[in-house]
Formats: C-alpha cells, sequence, structure tokens
C-alpha cells in the first residue's frame, strides 16, 4: 500500500503544477519544402515540469506555461528532432516563430545497449534476428514487432496479450505458450534479449520492463540454436537512454486487478556516458476461473557505459517473483453419444482446490559488452545467467472415473494430485567478431562468432503424486474391470465406483475449497538431476550491391545432454549444421522483396515438456537418443515503408515442413520411433504506424494450412495440427481528436478473429481432440490527457459484447477459455 500511496501524491502534484500556466508559447513547424507538419511534438521542461502538445492541421501550436527556463524540444516521426534553450521572462506572448525540420537519416548502434528513441507503433529494426543491427526491410525474414507503446494503449499487461496482434500468432490456452504459422511450439523456455532461458510456460510474464516483442518467424536455429520451426518469440528488455524520462502508473479493474509499475531512465553524469534505467512492477489479479490468480513482483534495474562511440557496456538483472495458482483449464462433461458438449460445464469451472499454489522465482543477470578496434573490425561477448525454481501444489484433471464395471460416468473427473519442488540453472554465452568491407557500391558485413548454453536441473528435485486408482494393497493402478475385487471401492449416488488415489471431481456439484490430502496415497518421486549443454560456431556475411543485398549463414551445432547427471549418468550427443540464405531487392526506395530458405532443428531434450510423444521421458530417460526435430522454410515476401517511414507493411508467403516427430506409446519408451511429419503453407500480411499523426494503427491477416503428413494415430493423417486456425486477423488502431472541443480525448478500437482449430495435446493413450469454434472478440478504450499534465487516463473494455469463446486447448479437460467483458481502469503519470 505504501507504493500505492506514494504513485497517488505523485499523480496529486501532477495536476496541482498544471494550474500556474501565463505565458502563451506559439509557433509552427514546416519541412524543408516549406509544408506544414501536422501531429509534431512540442515541448517545454525545466525542473519542475513537463508541457507538451501537438501542431494542428495548419502545423502551429501554442503551450501556456509560467515564466521561467525551460528545454524546448520539437520532434517528428522521421526527421530530426530539434532542441534548445529558451528564457520566458514576459508574461507577454512568446512567439517561436517557424521551426523547419529536416528529414533523417537513422544510423543504428550495432548492439543495444541505448534504448529506443521512437515512441510508436513501429520498430524498424532487430538485434536479435542476426545478431547485429539489422534494419527490417534489409532482413529476408518476416518478423514484427510489438512496441511498448502499443503495449500500452491496449493495456497488455501479460506477454500473450501483446503477441495477440501479429499475423499467424495464436495462444493455445492459459500459457505462455503459441501456435505459430501452423506449428505449435515445442521448445520449453523463452528468448530474452536474443538469448534461450529455461522455464515452464505455466504463468504469463509480465510485461512492463520490455521495450518490444518480436515475432521473428520461421526455425530461426542459426540465430537461437534449438528453435520452433513457426517462430520464436523474443522478448527484448527496456534500457537506458540518454534523455531523463520518469513514468508511474496505477491500474484497477475487474477480477480483483490492482497493478502499479515505475519506469525512470535517464544520465547520471553530465557526459552522459554513464545511463540508469530502473523498472519495477507489482501486480494482484485474480480471475474470472475459479480459484485463480496470478500475483507478480518484478524488479529490474539496469546500467550502461559508453564512454566512446567505439565502446559500451550494459549491465542488467530481473528479478521476478511470481504466484498464482496453475490453471489447469476448464474440463466439460465426457462424450456423450461421441460428441463433446464445450457447454456442459461453465468457462469459470476449475477442478483446483483454494489450498493450492504455483510459485516461481527467478532471478536473471545479463551483460553486454562490444568494443570497435576500428572503423571496419569490432567484437561483441553477450552472457546471461539464470536461476528458476519452482513450488507446486495442485489438484488437477486425471482421468475419467469409471463404475465398478469400467463404464464412464460422464460427470464425474478423476483428480490427480502433485506437490513438485525443482530448481533449474541456466548459463547463457555469445560472442563474435564483425568485419565490414567496402569497395566501391559493394557492401561486405562479415560475422564469426561462437554460441554456448548450460542447463542444470539441480540434484534435489522430486514431487508427491496421488493418481489413478487405489488397489486393496495401497498400491496405485490404472483399473482392470476383469478383476474389480483388487481395487478398494466406494460408492457415490447409488453408484459403486473403485476409489481414486486423490479424490474425484463432481462437474455438476463442484467444490474447490481446501481439500485434506492427509489421506492421500502420495507416491514419493524424484526427478533425475539433468544437464544438457550445446555449443555453435556460425559465420554470416550480409553483403550488397546495389540494390541488391543477400545474407548468408551456416552454423555447426553440438549437442549433449546427459541424463541423472552426477548419478547413473547416460549420455548423448547429436550435431547438425543450420544453413540459412536469403535475397533481397530494393523495388524502389520504400518497396524491397525477398526470398529466404532457412533450417531449424531441436533436441528432443529440449521439447519434452510439451511434446505428447516425448513426455514420459522426464522422468524415465534421455529422449535425446533420437535424432533431433528438423525444419525448413521456403519464403517469398516484400516489405514496404510508406509516409516517410511512420507506415511498415510486411507480405509473406511461407511452407514450412518438420519432420523426426517421436511417434508411438508415450509410456512405452521402447516402441518410440522418430517418423512423425508435419507441413504448414500459407501467407500473411502485417501493417503498422502513423495513418496521420493523430490516427496510429496496427493490423494483420494470416493464412496457414497446417497438416499432420505422419503420426501414430493413423486418423489423424491429413487432418489439421492441432491448435492451428486456418485464419487470423487483427485490428487495433487508437484516435487522438486535435480540434479544440475534444482535445486531449482519444479513443481506441480493435478486434481479433480466430477460426476454428483443434484442441492440440494428443499422446497415443488420450487421443480425443475437440473443434473449438471461431470467435471475434471486440476492445475498446477511451484515452484522456488533460492539458500540459503529463497524465494519460484510459478506460479500457475487453470482450466489449461479452462473447463466449476459447483461446485453445489441450485435451476435453483442459480448455483455455477466454475471459468475459471485463474493465481497466489506467491512470499514467510522465514527469
Amino acid at each position: 500500500m505504501k507504493i500505492i500511496n506514494t504513485l497517488y501524491i505523485v499523480l496529486f502534484f501532477g495536476f496541482i503544477g498544471s494550474v500556474n500556466a501565463q505565458v502563451a508559447v506559439t509557433g509552427s513547424v514546416v519541412d524543408e519544402k516549406n509544408n506544414a507538419i501536422f501531429g509534431a511534438t512540442i515541448s517545454l521542461t525545466n525542473s519542475d515540469n513537463t508541457f507538451g502538445v501537438l501542431t494542428d492541421d495548419n502545423g502551429t501550436f501554442q503551450l501556456n506555461v509560467p515564466q521561467g527556463i525551460y528545454q524546448f524540444e520539437v520532434r517528428f516521426l522521421g526527421y530530426v528532432s530539434q532542441q534548445r534553450s529558451i528564457d520566458i521572462t514576459s508574461t507577454d506572448a512568446f512567439d517561436l516563430d517557424t521551426i523547419v525540420l529536416i528529414e533523417s537519416v537513422e544510423k543504428l548502434q550495432s548492439v543495444e545497449v541505448i534504448g529506443r528513441a521512437r515512441t510508436d507503433y513501429n520498430s524498424d529494426y532487430s538485434f536479435s534476428a542476426t545478431k547485429v543491427a539489422i534494419k527490417n526491410k534489409e532482413l529476408p525474414q518476416a518478423i514484427t514487432s510489438v512496441t511498448k507503446e502499443l503495449i500500452a494503449d491496449r493495456l497488455a499487461f501479460q506477454l500473450p496479450d501483446a503477441v495477440k496482434t501479429v499475423s499467424n500468432v495464436t495462444v493455445t490456452g492459459l500459457y505462455n505458450h503459441y501456435n505459430i504459422r501452423g506449428i505449435t511450439q515445442a521448445d520449453d523456455g523463452q528468448v530474452l534479449n536474443g538469448m534461450r532461458t529455461r522455464q515452464y510456460y505455466f504463468l504469463q510474464p509480465i510485461t512492463a520492463h520490455l521495450e518490444r516483442v518480436e515475432v521473428i518467424k520461421g526455425p530461426s536455429s542459426v540465430t537461437f540454436s534449438s528453435a520452433d520451426p513457426g517462430g520464436t518469440v523474443n522478448m527484448v528488455t527496456k534500457k537506458p537512454l540518454t534523455e531523463k524520462r520518469s513514468e508511474v502508473s496505477l491500474t484497477t479493474g475487474s477480477f480483483g486487478t490492482l497493478r502499479a509499475t515505475a519506469d525512470f531512465t535517464g544520465p547520471l553524469n553530465e557526459s552522459k556516458t554513464l545511463l540508469y534505467r530502473f523498472n519495477a512492477a507489482f501486480q494482484e489479479a485474480d480471475s474470472f476461473r475459479d480459484v485463480v490468480n496470478n500475483n507478480a513482483i518484478l524488479i529490474s534495474p539496469s546500467l550502461s557505459y559508453i564512454p566512446n562511440e567505439n565502446t559500451s557496456l550494459n549491465v542488467e538483472m530481473i528479478y521476478s517473483d511470481a504466484e498464482g495458482n496453475l490453471d489447469r483449464g476448464q474440463p466439460i462433461f465426457g462424450a456423450i453419444n461421441g460428441e463433446f458438449d464445450l457447454n456442459s460445464t461453465p468457462i469459470t469451472r476449475n477442478v483446483g482446490a483454494s489450498s493450492d499454489h504455483y510459485k516461481n522465482k527467478e532471478f536473471i543477470f545479463m551483460a553486454n559488452f562490444s568494443k570497435k578496434f576500428t572503423e571496419n573490425f569490432g567484437f561483441n561477448a553477450q552472457f546471461m545467467k539464470q536461476t528458476w525454481d519452482e513450488d507446486l501444489a495442485e489438484h488437477r484433471v486425471g482421468g475419467s472415473v469409471v463404475d465398478i464395471e469400467g463404464n464412464v460416468i460422464p460427470t464425474l473427473a478423476r483428480l490427480r494430485y502433485d506437490e513438485r519442488q525443482q530448481f533449474w540453472e541456466t548459463d547463457n554465452f555469445s560472442t563474435y567478431f564483425t568485419y565490414d568491407i567496402k569497395k566501391g557500391k559493394v557492401t561486405n558485413k562479415i560475422l564469426v562468432g561462437f554460441d554456448g548454453t548450460r542447463w542444470e536441473r539441480k540434484i534435489g528435485a522430486g514431487f508427491l503424486r496421488a493418481r489413478r486408482y487405489l488397489t486393496v494393497d495401497g498400491g496405485q493402478s490404472n483399473f482392470d474391470p476383469e478383476n474389480p475385487d483388487d481395487f478398494q471401492q466406494i460408492v457415490v449416488d447409488g453408484v459403486t465406483i473403485p476409489k481414486p488415489a486423490a479424490a474425484f471431481f463432481n462437474l455438476a456439484n463442484p467444490f474447490n475449497g481446501a481439500r485434506d490430502v492427509s489421506d492421500y496415497n502420495l507416491s514419493e518421486l524424484s526427478i533425475p538431476a539433468n544437464l544438457t549443454s550445446s555449443s555453435g560456431i556460425y559465420l554470416q556475411n550480409q553483403f550488397k550491391v546495389g540494390k541488391f543485398s543477400a545474407l548468408i549463414n551456416l552454423r555447426y551445432e553440438w549437442f549433449t545432454d546427459i541424463f541423472d547427471y552426477k548419478g547413473d549418468e547416460g549420455e548423448f550427443k547429436t550435431n547438425a549444421f543450420v544453413p540459412r540464405i536469403g535475397l533481397t531487392y530494393e523495388v524502389t526506395n520504400s518497396i524491397s522483396a525477398y526470398a529466404t530458405y532457412l533450417e531449424g532443428f531441436q533436441p528432443h531434450t529440449n521439447t519434452v515438456s510439451l511434446s505428447p510423444s516425448a513426455e514420459g521421458f522426464f522422468w524415465a530417460a534421455s529422449p535425446s537418443r533420437f535424432d533431433p526435430l528438423e525444419s525448413s522454410l521456403t519464403e517469398v515476401g516484400a516489405k514496404g515503408e510508406f509516409l516517410n517511414g511512420k507506415v511498415f507493411a510486411n507480405l509473406a508467403i511461407f511452407n514450412i515442413t518438420q519432420k523426426n516427430i517421436l511417434l508411438g506409446d508415450t509410456f512405452d519408451l521402447e516402441t518410440l520411433t522418430t517418423r512423425g511429419e508435419q507441413r504448414s503453407t500459407g501467407f500473411e500480411m502485417d501493417i503498422s504506424g502513423y495513418v496521420s499523426p493523430n490516427f496510429q494503427l496496427t493490423a494483420s491477416y494470416g493464412f496457414a494450412d497446417a497438416e499432420i503428413v505422419e503420426d501414430a494415430i493413423e486418423e489423424f493423417i491429413g487432418e489439421p495440427i492441432g491448435g492451428a486456425p486456418k485464419h487470423t486477423a487483427n485490428f487495433w488502431a487508437r484516435y487522438d481528436f486535435m480540434n479544440k472541443t475534444l482535445k486531449g480525448i482519444g479513443f481506441g478500437l480493435g478486434a481479433q478473429y480466430v477460426d476454428e482449430r483443434f484442441t492440440w495435446y494428443n499422446p497415443t493413450y488420450a487421443t480425443d481432440r475437440v473443434l473449438l469454434p471461431d470467435y471475434t472478440v471486440f476492445d475498446a478504450a477511451v484515452y484522456y490527457k488533460p492539458n500540459n499534465t503529463g497524465i494519460q487516463l484510459t478506460l479500457k473494455l475487453n470482450n466489449l459484447f461479452d462473447e463466449t469463446y476459447w483461446l485453445g486447448g489441450l485435451n476435453p479437460s483442459r480448455l483455455g477459455p477466454g475471459a468475459p467483458r471485463n474493465v481497466l481502469l489506467n491512470a499514467t503519470y510522465k514527469f
């Protein structure tokens, strides 16, 4: 409460500071051709306040400010900003006359140690896709960025909310898990600033410390080592800025949501060689789902040291402490006459108990050092260490309840109970040399590097489990209707059933209170320690000849998995060559066409938690004994920048194949083979930016024909991949009024359409798939920015028309319903 009270005080004094306006500061802004610039940002800043306004249709502006000395600045996208100091000593009007802005040619820093200066829906470059800064229009691969401005306008507090505006990206349920271009993700962990982390996908990361989220389409193993074929979601953290900026934010809303964030940045010395950034977030949030919440604390400081243009160092830390309930999803009644009824239970239904919990504690340290020895020759090194702890107690659906004759009772769900603790540690290292050669119209940018990753699941991990049915001798087993007397029996509603080892859940008469687990028959199981290491050397060359450029990569990767580390060790090794070749041609100054071929690979150790066929290996053996998942991408497309770089568009046509998917009985490990194959063909379009200075939008459409080519379940062959909608479309726009009557008021409107798709998790022991209906959901927002205060109030309505829909699902007992209509109220103060 102290944090919240302090932020309320800050907001109050922000309002008070706007009362003493006295002098009218006027002027106009034009370009080099004397055309009026509509929507340029005008700001006056002193030690006490910041006053701001946008230019009108004629390029003119007026600000009312108290007397004093101010730092005056004019900014407009695509132009060089202007700053100067002005001294307002008179009470009369202060005329700044006509200000001419010059079109800018942005020069990218070589590594990302200084924060992004733009403040719109576009990010026109990426570091992670190629290790070095490259403009998106020159990259022969589709990449879509979701900037912090778009995240803020949409109040997208969790990562899945942030990425849902991207073409061909949909969540598969209630977790941090996606289907991209028709292929459901299989790789554990997240990618942060281009480096791989390891943690489960159950809780959705909060976005308060993120500068942008990049969705890099295709199997980018040449960059990220083990990588999903559909694409990689890369989270880019906020970096320090050379100018002082401060922001605090408070949010409340439906489902008990309370949230506070802070973001401070700027120089620590006069020479601006030492910069800092500090981000913090606090969140308490329940859910429309029964006994589900997601509480989190995030603290993320960073420092950048840039003594000269040839040397830079960035160090940052991220501490995250999240606690909630592991929401396994909505269970529905068992199939009746072969059909599942999505409405047989309410979307709020959850089988968990109020005494359950899921706790994650994560600490990440990252450092990036860059040195340019000569104008052409440079060096970069990046290191990350991550620790991740898990503490779980949960009830979940373990299967159907049967009567003593083996008949399924569709209204009852057999529960499984787990208490689990794990401790993981990840080290990630990357280093490379760059050498640039320019001779006439020919340019070569050569990169040679090495990556190394080490992940260890520590000794001491284990769990207590109750599942299946109790035998008369006190054991646990699947029920055998041929020998019912071997099982303990109870009577429920007049029906005799074998007694579940944990409990059962009555879907028609639910109970979610605290459950006494003392009489559960808990089995004590250990989780073997595991050590995986992966190393890669790679060569990259981007060369340009006039309007033609090519990006060529070759990576050699070797991977080692040691199962039961420091015990009865079993070691398995694999290696792979991974190529990429991409060609780009500048059709005009603003439009380029490209074609690319990529390959990817994933050792099965990295996919064991999410693969329906490999999960048995998590406890029993190393799945790295099998050939890794292999994938390839062929893609052609076009990219364009319009309205002087204010609008960016991307169109892509793609074909993806994935093979060596494990097939066979999940728990009969000796029967598994790597013969599975999937294919996805489609196209997509993304567009974002300023249509006019007070109107910006992002829109996308995606089509993916994703098909199972080979599978252990014969009837699945030729059917759609689970979790893959054929059509998706997204739209979000913000419009701010410029006339005097409504000035300071803005509106936001968004929509998301997702086609029908099957649940995605289908091992051989549970092959039921549920076809989830298509849906269209609308969101809306109202913004109010009181003049010269630095404050913005946002009222956001999600699911405007209260649509009942399902985001996705794993299987019939684990569906992911979307939230009903809900409201958020946010107050942000920038000073």
